[in-house]
């Protein structure tokens, strides 16, 4: 079938570029994952807009969904495996996509802005304490800990800061992940009366020191935080 591009633009303009990665953006809303023989992904529901070669997917394991707790309680499963040998093309309703390489290291995110993870990651949902819940982020995030590739969703193009620099101080409605062995503590700048009701959600910010980093979205909508199903 005959197209016709955009001015100076051919078909290569938009094909995906070569990349020995295992997971890698193709524009700023997609991720591409390298699926392999042995090196099973896990994704969001709903999340495939496209795969190539032979790849096929089904709900998590029983085992997998125990580790989740009460994030697997609902109707549907938190997550799809993809196994076999292909490229797996994932989006979330055109949200930007941010790709991260885990060593060793573990990361608190916002369970509705996870994308994708390998599956040799250790994840599980924890309850959210101290400050992190006083400031409003949510009752429950989901952990994902170990060696490898995870993709998170934003509300916008996200920025990382590292917080090894200085404290750093972030809305907790634009928060959407973080280093878990970061140092948390809340700092509120309005009077108590005027955190009745949603008001502003710079009333109280979120301040993280030390080793590691916080993803931050251009967006302070609380209405994807993380739901859990009893």
């Amino acid at each position: 079938m005959d197209t016709q591009p955009l001015p100076g633009q051919g078909i290569g303009y938009f094909a995906p570029a070569p990349t020995g990665a295992r997971m890698a953006n193709h524009g700023a809303a997609m991720c591409r994952v390298a699926v392999t023989a042995g090196r099973d992904v896990y994704a969001k529901p709903g999340a495939m807009v496209a795969y190539e070669g032979f790849l096929q997917y089904e709900p998590v394991s029983q085992s997998f969904r125990s580790a989740l707790g009460e994030w697997a309680s609902g109707e549907r499963t938190p997550l799809m495996s993809w196994s076999g040998d292909g490229t797996l093309y994932l989006a979330d309703y055109g949200a930007d996509v941010l790709v991260l390489q885990l060593d060793d290291e573990s990361l608190s995110v916002n369970g509705s802005h996870l994308l994708a993870l390998d599956a040799g990651l250790a994840c599980r949902v924890e309850k959210v304490k101290g400050p992190a819940l006083l400031a409003g982020t949510g009752l429950y995030n989901v952990t994902v800990s170990g060696s490898g590739w995870i993709a998170v969703t934003s509300r916008g193009v996200p920025v990382v800061l590292d917080c090894a620099e200085a404290e750093t101080f972030v809305d907790p409605d634009a928060l959407v992940a973080w280093t878990t062995g970061l140092k948390v503590k809340a700092r509120s700048t309005l009077k108590v009366g005027a955190l009745i009701g949603r008001g502003s959600g710079e009333a109280v910010q979120l301040g993280f020191a030390g080793s590691g980093f916080i993803v931050v979205q251009p967006s302070e909508d609380t209405s994807d935080r993380l739901k859990i199903r009893g």
